[in-house]
């Protein structure tokens, strides 16, 4: 098996993670697993300059890509076009491989894995769908809907889907859209939703975990914490977040920990409102997450409305592992509104209501069954423990 992805562990992304856990989870059911992935790490200057190298089990094939970070447009697309050219050569050059799994980053990497099976026919092709493109583009602006480059992105998915074996969706309003555009009819892919996960050895019971030394630093002054951890990037808004911190100001400390494309107009908004409450940290090591998490009280988790069905928040796993209660904002019908729903383990409201994420952060986090509730559902649904068999019933067909 051949797995590719522009990001592979010790990256920090949550794709490289992920990547790593699925190809050595393979490898140590025997599989000989091969991953493509590129040198520059998902922030500037993290590149992992070594060519090549080994996890236990598992060969890491790194292709050349430019150190140049993801704070600007031009910057991802140099990333993007320099890894798919390095991936493609790299799988055009490798024996026939039986599986080759291909995630999304870069937009249409598929096209690598789909040029690997038609010069060895008996390849199968995964698709492991973490965004949806044009679609991604287009509702958030970044491209012209119907216009001649959005036709051929639409035109070369129809080639692609037609060629695939099977879809993995993370959702299911992501695997509706799917359906609804490439994969329905004859001759196309069955389609599977497989939701992400966390390592379970990586968070053990929430109650023994340390909590992350730097809460001391902070001016938190006994208020509770609620936590975004992760990326505050261009499917993601926090208007609601902020109307809701100016009103919680003597009660509660919103935390960023992380970075993206809306880190810096979030760090505007914030002084120019001037929110005293709403503080801003960069990207931890992921060893340091369930520290971090061990200090909050619920963690925060916003999408776009636009953004439901084209991407998945992937910060609902180590919240749920944390056993920390969810405090959503976004639409219904995404994962983690679904999620939710299911296992009460938070509360979903929609964007512009902040009269109600006041509420539920006053309320929801003094609540120890929802703590309990988010640990189960973890360990239960949203685990490696949980995921990775259907991965196995699914590279096995």
């Amino acid at each position: 098996m051949t797995l590719v992805n522009q990001f592979y562990a010790p990256d920090i992304s949550p794709t490289a993670q992920l990547a790593a856990s699925l190809a050595e989870h393979r490898a140590a059911l025997g599989d000989e697993v091969t991953v493509i992935a590129g040198r520059a790490g998902y922030l500037e200057g993290l590149a992992h300059t070594a060519p090549s190298g080994r996890r236990p089990t598992v060969r890491v094939r790194r292709v050349w890509t430019p150190d140049v970070g993801k704070s600007a447009l031009w910057r991802r697309l140099l990333g993007y076009a320099t890894f798919l050219v390095g991936a493609t050569s790299r799988l055009a050059l490798l024996g026939r491989q039986d599986v080759v799994v291909s995630m999304t980053t870069p937009p249409f990497l598929v096209t690598s894995a789909v040029l690997h099976k038609l010069l060895h026919r008996r390849a199968k092709v995964v698709l492991w769908s973490m965004d949806c493109y044009p679609d991604a583009a287009e509702r958030l602006g970044e491209l012209r809907p119907g216009g001649l480059i959005s036709r051929a992105q639409r035109r070369l998915n129809r080639w692609l889907f037609a060629r695939i074996d099977h879809v993995v969706a993370l959702d299911g309003a992501m695997a509706d859209l799917l359906e609804s555009q490439y994969a329905a009819g004859p001759g196309r892919p069955p389609l599977s939703v497989i939701p992400n996960w966390e390592r379970i050895a990586m968070f053990p019971a929430p109650d023994g975990t340390q909590m992350w030394s730097g809460y001391a630093d902070l001016p938190i002054n006994g208020r509770k914490v609620v936590l975004y951890l992760g990326n505050t990037g261009v499917g993601h808004r926090f208007d609601t977040v902020l109307d809701a911190a100016a009103k919680l100001e003597d009660e509660a400390v919103f935390l960023f920990v992380g970075g993206g494309a809306r880190a810096g107009s979030l760090s505007d908004a914030i002084e120019r409102r001037g929110l005293t409450n709403v503080l801003m940290h960069p990207y931890v090591p992921k060893d340091l997450t369930p520290a971090v998490m061990a200090g909050a009280d619920a963690a925060l988790i916003t999408l776009d409305d636009r953004s439901l069905g084209v991407m998945s928040p992937s910060k609902l796993h180590a919240t749920l592992a944390a056993g920390l209660p969810v405090v959503y904002v976004g639409p219904v019908g995404s994962n983690v509104d679904e999620a939710i729903a299911r296992f009460r383990c938070g509360t979903s409201l929609r964007n512009g209501d902040a009269d109600r994420l006041v509420a539920a952060v006053r309320g929801g986090p003094d609540d120890p069954q929802a703590r309990q509730r988010s640990r189960e559902t973890f360990e239960r649904h949203y685990s490696d423990r949980a995921t990775l068999p259907q991965w196995d019933r699914v590279l096995e067909s």
